[in-house]
């Protein structure tokens, strides 16, 4: 029956997921409501469903702390289920971040799936109480997943997906290693692997993409805007100050320099054009207009360490990350270090992480390079982050696409040529055992 509201259902956390044959048998005929009325630690409200979709709901989940301690404490994490057909796969998308709305994915669409997106702990109201970094890791995050997938997969009975993008995507690649058997089929979207606290692949990737004139003129703007380096701090002082950006984690000229190196990244990452890059000569205006369209100082402000502040805590726990090259630069910067790359990890209060050596992400890049079939690799060829992306491995019962022209906002099969989404089409029905019936089957 429909029910108004958050619906709660006050269970121990030691209670099983497990649901009985008889009401599993039941399922077929229940409603979604009746069905999550029935399970532990859930409440959930309807809400509107996004296109695609018939209805969908907004679900709160209780799960613990430490998946292998229950007793340690709990939070709620937030969850949205979209119903399409029963019958139907289900995608499950691992969100890398908050997720403060619910939407339609491209796999869900594109398969005509079921969906279930999932925040990932530590992320928008998924918040434990107390913020104790202890329990914020990929083991207890893929954790949080396993147990979603087991909840609902009693009434969602066939073949489940994974997806996510960029460090969703991430997501989907370490819970594919963790938990194989829960899905049939992963996709990850322009997700990095990252070997170490500062992977040089990106260096390497920065130093060879695209044209030889472009990459110049990229670094020519930044040797342009840090020689006129008080002017240009003057002018995106007023600029900060109009967007209403503090700088306390930062010193206003620490995320000065970091922005402006911050610049190539940004820029191959988002898929900017190089004939908008200005004539490094022109009006510093001028310049700095680009600039700020492209990097900008928001990333660096009190407002971005916030906001990213779990995120920056797992790169430096567990799942490395990129630093930035000095060299070009070295008599120019006067806030940031040249003895040696400034790190993009800005860990919360500047607490000290201890890195765990890249063993985790060195243990799954091999683990899928030796047993990960079922996968789809989406990145696209301008994008900085398909740098440390998982290489095409020909022995691999998997699909790698580097998408040309496409960045971290576009590579996507919707921008795929036919041929390509033929192969998607193919190796998706393949995997599920049926027909898919979304947009690649027209």
């Amino acid at each position: 029956m429909l029910r108004i509201g958050f619906l709660v259902r006050a269970v121990v956390l030691t209670a099983t997921v497990l649901v009985s044959e008889s009401l599993v048998a039941q399922d077929k005929v229940r409603s979604v409501e009746e069905f999550l009325f029935d399970l532990p630690d859930v409440r959930f409200k309807a809400i509107a469903p996004p296109s695609h979709f018939q209805k969908a709901w907004a679900l709160q989940i209780r799960q613990p702390l430490d998946h292998a301690h229950p007793d340690a404490g709990s939070f709620w994490q937030r969850v949205y289920v979209s119903l399409l057909d029963v019958t139907s796969p289900t995608v499950l998308v691992t969100e890398g971040y908050g997720r403060g709305n619910n939407y339609a994915s491209e796999l869900a669409q594109e398969v005509g799936a079921n969906q279930v997106v999932v925040e990932h702990r530590y992320y928008g109201e998924s918040m434990p109480d107390s913020l104790d970094y202890r329990y914020l890791n990929i083991r207890q995050a893929t954790a949080d997943l396993h147990r979603i997938r087991t909840l609902l997969g009693a009434y969602f009975q066939s073949p489940w997906l994974a997806s996510g993008i960029s460090k969703g995507g991430q997501t989907t690649i370490y819970y594919r290693y963790f938990y194989p058997d829960d899905v049939v089929a992963s996709v990850p979207y322009v997700a990095p692997i990252n070997l170490s606290l500062e992977d040089d692949r990106i260096y390497s990737f920065l130093n060879t993409v695209g044209s030889r004139k472009c990459r110049s003129r990229i670094e020519d703007i930044q040797l342009r805007i840090l020689t006129d380096y008080d002017a240009s701090l003057l002018r995106l002082k007023w600029h900060a100050k109009g967007e209403g950006l503090r700088f306390d984690y930062l010193t206003l000229e620490e995320a000065f320099e970091y922005a402006v190196l911050e610049y190539p990244f940004s820029f191959w990452q988002w898929g900017a054009d190089c004939a908008d890059i200005p004539d490094a000569n022109a009006d510093l205006e001028e310049v700095l207009d680009h600039f700020l369209t492209v990097s900008g100082m928001g990333f660096f402000s009190d407002e971005g360490m916030e906001g990213y502040a779990s995120h920056y805590y797992q790169c430096a726990a567990e799942f490395g990350y990129y630093g930035y090259e000095t060299h070009s630069f070295k008599e120019l910067l006067r806030a940031l270090p040249t003895s040696h790359n400034p790190s993009a990890i800005f860990t919360p209060n500047h607490m000290d992480v201890v890195y765990d050596g890249g063993a985790l992400a060195d243990s799954v890049y091999h683990w899928v390079e030796e047993k990960g079939d079922g996968f789809i690799y989406i990145n696209g060829a301008l994008d900085t982050w398909s740098a440390t992306a998982m290489p095409a491995n020909p022995s691999r019962d998997a699909l790698y696409f580097f998408l040309e022209g496409e960045s971290h906002g576009s590579a996507r099969m919707r921008n795929m040529v036919d041929a390509q989404r033929d192969a998607v089409k193919n190796s998706l029905e393949r995997w599920l055992g049926s027909s898919v019936t979304g947009a690649l089957a027209d």
